[in-house]
């Protein structure tokens, strides 16, 4: 069953399971449009429009109440509250991951990553989903035996279980350390090239959106106020001139103008 959206209605008709190598372009995995939500008489989000491709990774910037987890709950169906119109394909394939994991703390690791997975082989694919996750071993675990790190990958390995079609990240890395927070990046990235979701991320690091993202989304006094493709050539290094160039670009959108060319965020 899809779920219920309050006023943004979503177009739920059934449709083929992407192909494994499925690449952005291959069509819509989330249609937006006209959406708009009001707190208290403040409008936070004004008739925001908004694509995503199959395979395609989103990163979302803004400032502090700028409307990014607002977004991002609307798209997953959480907000009752929202108003204009939208569509999603198969909206019951979507997975999110918050910044903290939202492990159960009464139930083992494998049991978390299983949680309400259907088919007699559940566990089966949860052993394989951890493995990959970098968590082999570790299933009879209690997630208070976990790293903070190791409890978001075990996150990541409850979502991506799922094969969803569209992964939602509302800042999952936001309370890591520094050094964690990069081998996670890594390892998202790692396990979106092998599952191919469409990903919409939420984070305050412009450094993270570029060495993540296909496309990067600044959202601005309500609205999508910029739109900028991520097309750098190689790896992602944070001290190349074109990520540089990317990054003051993006932290300009944020009316950051005085920024030193290092992480800075949003």
């Amino acid at each position: 069953m899809a779920p219920d959206t309050g006023g943004l209605t979503l177009d739920t008709a059934p449709k083929p399971s992407p192909a494994a190598d499925a690449s952005p372009g291959d069509g819509p995995a989330v249609r937006v449009r006209g959406l708009t939500r009001g707190f208290g008489g403040r409008v936070v989000l004004d008739g925001i429009d908004l694509d995503i491709r199959r395979g395609e990774f989103v990163a979302l910037l803004g400032r502090s109440g700028s409307g990014k987890s607002t977004l991002l709950r609307a798209v997953a169906g959480l907000d009752h509250g929202v108003a204009g119109r939208g569509s999603m394909d198969t909206p019951e394939h979507v997975s999110m991951v918050f910044q903290d994991s939202r492990l159960l703390p009464w139930q083992r690791v494998l049991a978390n990553v299983v949680l309400s997975l259907p088919g007699p082989n559940a566990r089966e694919r949860g052993r394989a989903a951890l493995a990959e996750a970098g968590l082999e071993g570790r299933e009879r675990a209690w997630p208070h035996e976990l790293s903070g790190g190791e409890q978001q990958r075990a996150a990541l390995a409850r979502s991506l279980v799922r094969e969803p079609e569209l992964l939602l990240a509302d800042e999952p890395f936001g309370a890591l350390d520094a050094l964690t927070r990069m081998r996670m990046q890594a390892l998202l990235l790692r396990l979106v090239e092998a599952h191919r979701p469409a990903v919409l991320l939420v984070t305050h690091s412009v450094d993270e959106a570029i060495t993540l993202a296909d496309r990067v989304v600044v959202l601005a006094d309500g609205t999508v106020g910029a739109d900028v493709p991520v097309d750098l050539s190689g790896p992602r290094e944070s001290a190349s001139p074109a990520f540089a160039d990317l990054r003051r670009r993006l932290l300009s959108e944020l009316g950051v103008t005085d920024a030193p060319d290092e992480e800075a965020p949003a």
